[in-house]
């Protein structure tokens, strides 16, 4: 029996298993009904037997055939405008790749902090901070950009897995892209592809997080973070070469290669810049950040940074539009019909004497290990976001900081194993980093990223009036 036949008969066993199980008291059996199917596409998500987003259509076809919605009420994802922000984010991350911008931020931090190992991560770190905010998919950020920077240096200075020299520079260098990236996708609604899933999540429950909110709270706790991690990681995982003075001649050289910047390269510059200040002020200018993103391709493609061949061929894009808007559709419903009030309530009541912050504390260490058994960020976040966010409300804390805490510890839950989150497998596949090292360190860094969020963290949010 192949692995295909064997996903399918376990994503319609658990599928059927919720659908037939007696509906519970109070509960509206559409709503129990679209939770089998939410569940199953989820589990769909996880095993891949077919591509996510043809699982996707699968699980909106199974809400439309068996009644529990309209089609009408099915396609409704469809017309999100967080989503398409998320998509506009990703057809502008291609012109950051396409026009060489991206590589070139790279090279110059590189030129410019490349001469010890330590600095030389910091570099890497700021040039992924950068291009966070413009890059959504940090598997494209991180293994598009970053990991093939911080790969070249490890094999100039003669650091291959393959030859047993990880641990000279390429284990250290690719611990520190590693779990730069959750920190980095955390800073940022447009850092990670599932963060505006989480911000229409708590949108459904009438908590609005702004592109500008959600960065104002995360700047202080996401900066020393990233100041904090790559010291922890030379302390747990310190490389043979402290030094590498030829890091800046590899960037000169590249930089050199490359020429002065190009005209695609200042018009990809210009939309970046006008599109942060748009997300961070559009509210008081009274321009949504959908349609701000939405100018800024324009802008792209009429200036030929971006062909429309480049924006179709934008598979990945395409991809989350499809997965991304039959997950949104089946939580909204969820919600609608009562089904998360219901289950937060259930587990809100296990939870009843404790004060508002040991109960968000308790929750978030919760769903930050639960991650443990989760392949996919977005799977976890559609999944049991919602769920978390209203318990947390429902047992007394601020709407707003935990609808944010959830989502900033949705990026970093994804530091603990080789599969959680999209830049994993293409870092673990490199071999500088063995399987139990990978593990081992990825615990200490969640338990580090948890404390460094949880005081800093809270001493900010409390600065800034979040509660």
């Amino acid at each position: 029996m192949n692995k295909k036949l064997i996903s399918w008969l376990v994503i319609l066993a658990v599928g059927c298993g919720i659908w037939f199980t007696p509906v519970p008291t109070g509960v509206d059996p559409n709503a129990w009904h679209l939770l089998a199917v939410f569940v199953a596409t989820v589990l769909g998500l996880i095993l891949e037997p077919i591509p996510m987003g043809a699982v996707a259509i699968c699980g909106i076809a199974a809400t439309a055939v068996t009644g529990t919605l309209t089609i009408k009420e099915s396609l409704t994802g469809f017309s999100n405008h967080v989503i398409w922000l998320i998509v506009m984010a990703f057809f502008i991350s291609r012109a950051f790749i396409k026009s060489g911008l991206g590589a070139r931020i790279g090279y110059i931090f590189m030129k410019l902090m490349g001469k010890r190992t330590l600095t030389l991560s910091y570099g890497l770190l700021i040039t992924d901070t950068l291009l966070a905010p413009a890059i959504p998919s940090n598997t494209a950020r991180t293994g598009g950009i970053v990991f093939p920077l911080a790969n070249s240096v490890a094999d100039a200075y003669g650091s291959r897995a393959e030859d047993g020299t990880s641990k000279k520079l390429g284990s250290f260098l690719m611990s520190t892209v590693f779990h730069g990236t959750t920190i980095t996708g955390a800073m940022f609604l447009t850092g990670m592809a599932a963060n505006p899933l989480a911000a229409k999540l708590a949108g459904d429950m009438g908590i609005e997080i702004t592109w500008g909110g959600w960065a104002l709270a995360a700047i202080v706790p996401g900066i020393v973070a990233l100041l904090a991690m790559p010291l922890i990681a030379y302390m747990i995982n310190k490389p043979e070469i402290t030094a590498t003075p030829q890091a800046p001649q590899i960037a000169a050289k590249a930089l050199a290669d490359m020429g002065k910047m190009k005209a695609s390269e200042w018009i990809t510059l210009f939309t970046f810049v006008a599109l942060i200040i748009l997300w961070i002020g559009g509210k008081a200018l009274g321009i949504n950040g959908t349609t701000a993103a939405m100018v800024g391709l324009i802008i792209l493609v009429n200036a030929n940074v971006l062909s429309w061949d480049d924006v179709l061929k934008e598979k990945g894009a395409w991809n989350t539009l499809t997965w991304f808007s039959a997950l949104v559709m089946m939580a909204t419903f969820l919600n609608k019909l009562g089904l998360i009030k219901w289950f937060g309530g259930s587990i809100a009541a296990s939870l009843t004497g404790l004060d508002w912050p040991t109960a968000l504390a308790s929750l978030v260490v919760i769903y930050f290990f639960i991650h443990y058994a989760f392949a996919s960020s977005t799977a976890h976040v559609a999944a049991l976001y919602a769920v978390f966010l209203a318990v947390a409300v429902q047992l007394g804390a601020p709407g707003l900081l935990a609808a944010l805490v959830f989502g900033f510890v949705s990026n970093l839950m994804g530091c603990g194993t080789h599969y959680g989150t999209g830049p994993a497998p293409i870092l673990f596949g490199a071999g500088h980093i063995s399987l139990p090292k990978w593990w081992g360190m990825g615990l200490v860094m969640g338990i580090s990223q948890l404390l460094i969020w949880g005081v800093v963290g809270g001493i900010w949010w409390k600065v800034i009036g979040l509660y």
